[in-house]
């Protein structure tokens, strides 16, 4: 029986490299399959690793219609295994409901990895829809770590090297370092830290710009 299965961690947590692999596993038994993905940080209709692996793939839009894909695909004679859906926190929870309706009533396997949560802290609906409608959800085994050395389990956004909480959910970046020409303001980039540290908005520039000062303790 066909799957809808979601695998979710952290940005750098490997998720696109895991997606790649996977679709390489079942193409190398013969399976036939297709790769989407959207608002990679590689550019439109591309999956791309932080190990360098990279593939091309149908970008999903907001209007983007999974269930009518695969009928027109199957209906001119493709042959459809099952579908690799990176990025899947940026679909909207109608185009989850299409991909829960194709592993149903087509028989094509779904593998999904997106990231569970925004630089918020809030459940994207793409995310909660799955976790709703998935029959297996796993969290990737292998973990980011925050600067402190702690398994990170958030994603925080810096501009210009300032952590903000708000702001339009969907701006892409990178956890790798950018450096930031001399006066051009409005850089925004990524950085997976642990709870505490996100809680208290303490990033690695701030930390080390407070030359890793022991926190006081939260009383009084």
């Amino acid at each position: 029986m066909a799957e809808l299965t979601f695998w979710t961690g952290t940005m750098d947590a490997g998720k696109s490299t895991l997606a790649l692999q996977t679709n390489h596993n079942h193409a190398a038994r013969g399976r036939a399959g297709r790769i989407f993905t959207a608002h990679d940080r590689g550019g439109e209709a591309m999956v791309t690793s932080r190990l360098g692996l990279t593939h091309d793939a149908v970008e999903v839009t907001v209007d983007f219609d999974f269930w009518r894909y695969a009928v027109d695909a199957l209906t001119q004679g493709a042959r459809i295994d099952y579908f690799i859906c990176d990025e899947a926190q940026f679909y909207s929870p109608g185009q989850i409901d299409q991909l829960a309706k194709i592993v149903d009533e087509l028989q094509i396997d779904v593998f999904c990895f997106g990231i569970l949560t925004d630089f918020r802290t809030r459940l994207f609906p793409g995310s909660a829809r799955l976790v709703e409608l998935a029959d297996r959800t796993e969290v990737l085994q292998v973990e980011a770590l925050c600067w402190c050395g702690k398994r990170a389990t958030h994603n925080a956004r810096t501009e210009d090297g300032i952590m903000v909480t708000e702001g339009e959910v969907i701006v892409v970046g990178d956890v790798d370092p950018v450096e930031q020409p001399r006066g051009e303001a409005g850089v925004v980039a990524y950085e997976v830290l642990c709870r505490q540290h996100h809680r208290r908005r303490l990033t690695a520039a701030r930390a080390k710009a407070v030359s890793l000062v022991a926190e006081p303790l939260p009383f009084g």
